[in-house]
């Protein structure tokens, strides 16, 4: 990443016929500093140093983070996952961090569920801030990731409960089994014969 955003800032550089001192001069940092990036030997160079070359020689930045490894989830979020997975009957497996399996398709469960000819994908919501966005997505998840059912587990906060009494309405085909015939289904191992969403 650093030795192509050095080669864009050195051939647009080049291209625009100004030299290594113009750059440093416009941009209010060293020749030597213009000569390492360019070089690909300045890796910490920062993001302010990088936007201010880039724009005296014509270009406009730009930065985007995709998903790569597990993340580090907040406690919050962790706790909410353990406790749904302390409910759990032990014969049924559980994960966390589950990719889906289609290529190129960066999406992931939060944990998934398996037991005896069933499975269920779970995404957590420590805040909800969107009720309708976040069943969307998790039942995307389900139609593309081959699960039999979603758990959409939501923490137990006033916000929380506000946004899922105002919309939980809009939601009862996508979510039809109740949380407490769910809770006792995956406790008891078996499968909960649909979707539910769960407040913890």
């Amino acid at each position: 990443m650093v030795a192509a955003a050095a080669e864009e800032l050195r051939r647009a550089r080049t291209n625009g016929g100004l030299s290594q001192r113009d750059v440093a001069r416009a941009a209010r940092v060293s020749h030597a500093t213009v000569s390492r990036i360019e070089r690909a030997a300045s890796p910490e160079a920062s993001l302010v140093v990088l936007a201010r070359l880039a724009s005296v020689v014509g270009l406009k930045p730009s930065l985007r983070f995709y998903p790569d490894g597990d993340p580090i989830r907040d406690v919050a979020h962790v706790r909410l996952l353990e406790r749904l997975h302390g409910r759990l009957h032990p014969n049924l497996r559980w994960r966390t961090e589950v990719p889906l399996l289609i290529p190129g398709d960066l999406r992931a469960w939060d944990a998934t569920i398996v037991g005896a000819g069933f499975g269920v994908g779970v995404e957590g919501e420590t805040r909800l801030r969107d009720l309708q966005a976040a069943a969307r997505r998790t039942n995307l998840k389900q139609r593309d990731g081959a699960l039999d059912h979603v758990i959409l587990l939501v923490a137990d906060t006033r916000a929380n409960r506000l946004a899922l009494k105002l919309g939980a309405a809009d939601l009862g085909n996508a979510f039809p089994v109740s949380q407490r015939d769910c809770l006792r289904a995956l406790g008891e191992g078996r499968d909960p014969g649909g979707s539910a969403i769960i407040v913890f």
